[in-house]
């Protein structure tokens, strides 16, 4: 199948709940639009009739895609390309549709006989490095529903780590015995760091049912039990990831609210945090993605 992009093209950032669509023009981002129409809203068979949509709104232009729209959840599943790996290796790996229309594969790794996945996070992550948003040698964090944490080596995707980290949180606010606890706003204050101390511990499932424990005893207002239990959840991942790596600095892509928060984890852990632009990131590297097919 012989593919182009050419220099103006479309690309889509295609999550489960929600899509971002970029109209790149020459190396660059001339338009972009954010809605709710997520893998999950699409119907089984809809997703030529919503790229169809797309490019009504945007211009009859190529599309490259990218996220949970290649998974088995999505319009077709791309295969996965093994860590390390850089740009070249998923430029290579398109899936393509059609001549016009291509999916963005993720990567994998299996490491100490455990294996992991992402969809979508690879072109941030090689984004942030080629836009000079993090160094080529880092470690890299996207906060999120299924937190990611990324060693980069050389520019490349060396290794990966995946916290259920945002999910276990949200369950925990809507089922189970501290539901009715975890309704308070979660915010970067004394609460929020005092989970994250508790979360140093390493002992989580104790340290979750303490805080039905201090709800009882009055030893903490339940005001602050969302705080305090977020602040255990995200110190215990980030610990969990700094214990093993050699870097001062996490650069954390992500929107300043919940990057904030990790910013946080990370400084009370003895580390230097940056945040980092996940769109901006995201917009690099799909541009360079499409550079290397066009």
């Amino acid at each position: 199948m012989v593919v182009s992009l050419g220099p103006r093209f479309l690309a889509i950032d295609w999550g489960t709940t929600n899509r971002r669509v970029y109209l790149i023009e020459d190396g660059a981002v001339a338009r972009t639009e954010r809605d709710d129409r997520g893998v999950t809203a699409v119907a089984k068979g809809g997703f030529e009739a919503e790229a169809a949509a797309v490019r009504e709104r945007f211009g009859d232009l190529p599309m490259l895609l990218a996220g949970m729209v290649g998974s088995n959840i999505g319009w077709r599943a791309a295969p996965y390309v093994a860590a390390p790996a850089g740009f070249g290796a998923l430029a290579e790996a398109v899936l393509w549709l059609d001549p016009r229309t291509g999916i963005v594969p993720g990567l994998s790794v299996v490491a100490d006989g455990r294996g992991d996945v992402m969809r979508g996070e690879e072109v941030q992550l090689l984004g942030a490095v080629a836009a000079g948003l993090a160094p080529a040698d880092a470690l890299l964090c996207q906060p999120g529903t299924h937190c990611k944490w990324a060693e980069m080596a050389g520019g490349e995707v060396a290794c990966f780590t995946t916290a259920m980290t945002g999910e276990l949180f949200a369950l925990l606010r809507k089922h189970g015995l501290l539901a009715a606890q975890l309704g308070g706003e979660v915010t970067p204050g004394d609460a929020f760091l005092a989970g994250v101390e508790e979360g140093k511990r390493r002992d989580l499932a104790a340290s979750l049912f303490g805080i039905r424990a201090a709800g009882l005893l009055g030893l903490r207002d339940d005001a602050d039990a969302a705080a305090f239990a977020s602040g255990l959840l995200i110190g215990g991942d980030v610990g969990a990831r700094l214990a093993g790596s050699a870097h001062d600095t996490v650069h954390i892509l992500a929107d300043p609210g919940l990057g904030g928060l990790y910013a946080l984890a990370v400084e009370a852990h003895g580390r230097a945090a940056r945040l980092v632009d996940s769109h901006a990131a995201f917009a690099a590297g799909i541009i360079r993605i499409g550079e290397l097919i066009a």
